[in-house]
């Protein structure tokens, strides 16, 4: 096992990373808090639900981006075990995911990506969006996660007490549309036309800018960056795009 310390680079690395993840999974976490036991669902309020809905989406797809780059290392370079912690922690919380399931799964796709042994990748239907998203969750979607998604519901509506309109609109919502978010801008569109790649990443980008970029799935629509570079943490995606299409310019 890897001890040692993480150099100058790895650690400002590791030390930024860690920040924004905290960032990131403390405002998840307060606006989940509020709208479940402080935020009362009425019809004047529909307007700023829908607004929780939304944000609270785009930042679980962030828990998930974070857990991503915890597979990888590129969370904190260096510390192998705080990683898997981060990102095994967030996976639960995010879907009631296995942190060892979700990472073989997704070194598979990195190793075999657009065959039929990518599990992210529908052979069947590589340009189908519904059928595909329909087989992605099957696959990553099981009864632990249904059991785990199942019982916060419950606990909730019976012992809390929170509307179950409320729970579907601030709860539900965000949970479905981050994993459409996610499938959509980090599998579909970057995978989807197999037959058009050239190179056997089988990847492609968005040629969104860097704002548009963060807000739609944190830079992760920079998909063959990603593929050519998997240690370049999430948020050092934009500078190595352009660092990358430089050099090709030149």
């Amino acid at each position: 096992m890897n001890t040692a310390r993480p150099a100058a680079g790895r650690g400002f690395q590791a030390l930024l990373g860690l920040g924004l993840a905290t960032c990131i999974f403390a405002a998840w976490l307060a606006l989940h808090i509020y709208a479940m036991f402080v935020f009362e669902l009425g019809w004047a309020n529909v307007p700023l639900a829908l607004a929780i809905a939304a944000l609270q989406c785009w930042l679980s797809v962030g828990l998930f981006i974070i857990s991503h780059d915890a597979m990888h290392g590129s969370l904190a370079p260096g510390w192998p075990r705080l990683n898997s912690a981060i990102g095994g922690g967030l996976l639960f919380l995010y879907a009631g995911f296995g942190w060892r399931k979700m990472r073989d799964a997704h070194f598979a796709h990195h190793r075999h990506t657009g065959s039929p042994d990518d599990p992210d990748f529908d052979a069947d239907n590589p340009e189908h969006f519904w059928r595909w998203y329909g087989t992605f969750l099957k696959r990553y979607f099981g009864w632990q996660s249904g059991l785990y998604v199942s019982t916060i519901v419950t606990v909730y509506w019976l012992v809390v007490g929170v509307p179950m309109a409320q729970i579907v609109l601030v709860f539900g919502l965000p949970a479905i549309a981050s994993s459409m978010q996610l499938f959509y801008f980090g599998t579909y569109r970057p995978h989807r036309h197999p037959a058009a790649f050239v190179d056997r990443h089988k990847a492609r980008s968005d040629a969104f800018s860097p704002l548009v970029s963060l807000a739609t799935c944190f830079h992760f629509g920079y998909h063959l960056e990603h593929h050519r570079y998997p240690q370049t943490p999430w948020w050092a995606l934009p500078r190595r795009r352009r660092e990358v299409s430089g050099a090709e310019r030149s």
